[in-house]
């Protein structure tokens, strides 16, 4: 599929150009994060569960409090990209869509989707699950899943919204819709074909390519030298949508900053009751507020064995704080400002489940005004019967306390000085 002629080559080159440099780009606050990679395993696996709960007759008539919530939940999280990507899973009783909720063979068909599309190895099987789905023509069940499954096929399918797609068709001149599996299909052979020209510039991940047509989708980049497909935009439009980049950059820095701040303090409580301490890998440059150093400044540089897989140890690397003694590690914390606390219980959760011992004591660090939602997410049923629940600490008290632990603490248990259990 052609995307472009040799007119426009040139300027497509330059824009493509622009949104690598830019580092307001999506390119740069999402594609090349972190953050992003973390949500992998997460989701995967509650795409596992959503299809368990259906199988298993256990899914409720709704959105709310369903096992898709939480998946859709670690979506969204994922910023710019994927906001807005549950609504179009939102039970609406008026239109009783989309019929996956009181629909029992819908929800079987949308189950065995989301299990054959989780269980295939090429590309055609994938395909092949995306007709059958498309075949079964439930109301409201259009493509919002392609969300889903870039995080199941990340080099095969690309992501899907209005942004996305806005950016394809000014790109191409296409008018491909948002609600059809057909013309997500055309853009995705479009993309791939885009990824292919720029393999240098993009990456196997079509999240970033998908990240560039998401920028061209709403302004903030645009194909000035190509007048007959670039974006047409108001000013006042304009202006608005760069000054929200630019806000949420702001906004990112301000997160990241006082996230770096209680690591900074769980390294030094860490290291004064004589633990090792292993900061998240994609955390380790982020600065100390205790000593103007970084936070891997005097922190493990490799974790020891801990015989595990490797796929669990990635997602154990990213946890944000672990205290280590003797080559075991004995406690656990993940710091949620504003991301989804069912993600770091879980991540959390593969860490203890995963090991042959007892397993460390599990922390969540989150501010305040949380605990409601700590308190309501740990008393959901699939984390009720755990042996080995986080407890939490807030903000507040982990930053008034800090000195104090330090001082007077003779080992971890003196975290639960400060610590609330449910």
């Amino acid at each position: 599929m052609e995307l472009v002629n040799a007119e426009t080559a040139s300027a497509l080159e330059e824009v493509v150009g622009r949104y690598r440099a830019d580092p307001e780009s999506v390119y740069h606050t999402w594609f090349l994060g972190e953050d992003r990679l973390k949500a992998f395993r997460i989701i995967r696996r509650g795409i596992q569960t959503v299809v368990e709960d259906i199988f298993r007759g256990v899914f409720p008539c709704d959105y709310r409090g369903s096992s898709l919530e939480f998946v859709m939940a670690a979506v969204t999280e994922q910023k710019q990209v994927f906001q807005g990507a549950a609504h179009a899973f939102y039970w609406k009783p008026k239109l009783r869509i989309p019929d996956i909720y009181e629909h029992r063979e819908n929800q079987l068909g949308f189950a065995r989707f989301l299990d054959e599309a989780f269980k295939a190895g090429r590309e055609d099987q994938i395909l092949d699950a995306i007709h059958r789905l498309d075949g079964l023509k439930i109301k409201g069940m259009g493509p919002a899943a392609a969300n889903l499954l870039y995080f199941l096929h990340p080099t095969l399918m690309p992501p899907f919204n209005t942004a996305i797609l806005n950016g394809f068709n000014a790109l191409t001149g296409s008018t491909l819709k948002l609600g059809s599996w057909r013309d997500y299909l055309v853009m995705r052979e479009g993309i791939q074909a885009l990824n292919r020209r720029f393999a240098d510039r993009f990456s196997k991940d079509l999240g970033a390519v998908s990240g560039f047509l998401f920028d061209l989708g709403i302004g903030k980049i645009s194909m000035d030298s190509n007048v007959e497909t670039a974006l047409a935009f108001e000013e006042k439009k304009l202006r608005k949508t760069l000054e929200k980049r630019h806000q949420e950059v702001l906004d990112d820095a301000k997160e990241s900053s006082l996230h770096a701040r209680m690591q900074a303090h769980l390294m030094k409580v860490g290291q004064a009751l004589g633990y090792q301490v292993w900061i998240a890998r994609n955390d380790r440059q982020a600065p100390n507020c205790h000593d103007g150093g970084r936070l891997g400044e005097g922190a493990l540089t490799t974790l020891p064995p801990l015989g595990l897989s490797s796929e669990v140890l990635n997602t154990v690397e990213l946890i944000d704080v672990l205290w280590l003694h003797e080559s075991r590690v004995v406690s656990a914390f993940e710091v949620e400002k504003s991301t989804s606390i069912y993600s770091g219980i879980l991540r959390l959760q593969d860490l203890s489940q995963s090991l042959s011992d007892l397993g460390p004591s599990l922390f969540l660090i989150a501010p305040d005004g949380r605990e409601g939602e700590v308190r309501a997410q740990l008393l959901r049923p699939a984390f009720r019967q755990l042996a080995n629940r986080p407890a939490l600490i807030t903000f507040t008290d982990l930053e008034a306390h800090c000195d104090a632990l330090c001082r007077f603490g003779s080992d971890q248990t003196v975290l639960d000085r400060i610590a609330r259990r449910f």
